[in-house]
C-alpha cells in the first residue's frame, strides 16, 4: 500500500522520513534493552525458574492411585438412577456395571468425557470426573456382583455355538475368546464382562456396531464394530440372548452327591 503525501516539500518530507526513522530505530532500541538486560544481570534466575523438589514431590502425589472402592461408593451414587445403586441395573436399555473391571469402566468414562464415544447423558455425567475419579467409581462398581439373567431357550443353541465357536466361513470369531468362556472378561487387556448383560443393551449396541458405530479410533475400539458387521438380525439376537442367561457356576449349579443310606 503506497501513501501520497500532499502539500509537503520533497526536502519536508526527507526531514520527516528521517525524524521517524530515528523514532521508532529508538523505541526497537529500548525494548530490546531490558530484556538483554534481565537476561545477562542475574543468570541465576534461569536456575530459579526450575521446579523445585517440593514442587516434583506435590506433582508426584496427584498421579492417579489404584480405585478406592469406598470412595467410588459416594461418588457413584448418581449412577444408581439408571445402573443401580449396586450396578444390576432393572431397566434393560441401561447396562449393568455389577462385577465390571476398573480398567474398563474408567476408560469408558474417559471416551464419554472426551467425546469419543457418543452419548448425551454420559457426556454430561463423565465431563466434571477427574481421572481418579473414575477409578474409584469403577473400583466400586467392580467390587459388586452382577446378578443372573435368563436366556430364551430357543435362541440357546444358536447363541452359544456364536460365543463358544464362532462361524469360520462368515470369519466370525468366538466371543469367549476375548472374553472367556464364562464371559467374565479380560481386565488386563481391558475386554468386558459380558456374563448377566442385559440381552436388549447387548443387542442394541451390536446393532449400531452393525451399522457402522465406533467407539473411537483406537485399536479397541475397532475390534468389534468389524464383527458386528458379519452378524446378521438372528445371529444377534441369539448371542445377546445367550450372554444374557450366562453367569459363572455356583455351588447350586453343581451335581449335589446323592445322600447315602
Amino acid at each position: 500500500m503506497g501513501f501520497r503525501f500532499a502539500g509537503f516539500r520533497p526536502a519536508a518530507l526527507g526531514s520527516a522520513a528521517a525524524l521517524l526513522f530515528a523514532l521508532t530505530a529508538g523505541a526497537a532500541m529500548a525494548q530490546s534493552a531490558p530484556a538483554k538486560a534481565a537476561t545477562t544481570a542475574h543468570p541465576a534466575a534461569a536456575a530459579s525458574a526450575a521446579p523445585a523438589p517440593a514442587a516434583a514431590a506435590a506433582t508426584a502425589e496427584t498421579a492417579t492411585k489404584p480405585g478406592d472402592a469406598t470412595a467410588g461408593q459416594g461418588k457413584a451414587a448418581a449412577c444408581g438412577a439408571c445402573h443401580g445403586m449396586d450396578g444390576n441395573s432393572t431397566d434393560p436399555q441401561y447396562p449393568k456395571l455389577a462385577g465390571q473391571s476398573e480398567q474398563y469402566i474408567a476408560h469408558q468414562l474417559e471416551n464419554f468425557k472426551s467425546g469419543k464415544r457418543q452419548n448425551p447423558i454420559m457426556l454430561g455425567m463423565a465431563t466434571p470426573l477427574s481421572e481418579q475419579d473414575m477409578h474409584d467409581i469403577g473400583a466400586y462398581f467392580a467390587s459388586k456382583t452382577a446378578l443372573p439373567g435368563v436366556a430364551d431357550q430357543a435362541l440357546v443353541e444358536h447363541g452359544q455355538q456364536l460365543f463358544r465357536e464362532g462361524d469360520v466361513k462368515r470369519g466370525i470369531p468366538a466371543c469367549m475368546a476375548c472374553h472367556s468362556i464364562d464371559g467374565r472378561g479380560n481386565p488386563g487387556a481391558e475386554f468386558p464382562q459380558l456374563a448377566s448383560q442385559h440381552a436388549q443393551y447387548i443387542e442394541s449396541v451390536l446393532k449400531a456396531w452393525h451399522d457402522g458405530g465406533a467407539w473411537g479410533t483406537d485399536a479397541h475400539s475397532q475390534i468389534m464394530p468389524g464383527i458386528a458387521q458379519k452378524l446378521d438380525a438372528g445371529d444377534i439376537t441369539a448371542v445377546a440372548s445367550y450372554i444374557e442367561g450366562l453367569h459363572p457356576a455356583t455351588a447350586g449349579d453343581l451335581p449335589q452327591p446323592s445322600a447315602t443310606p
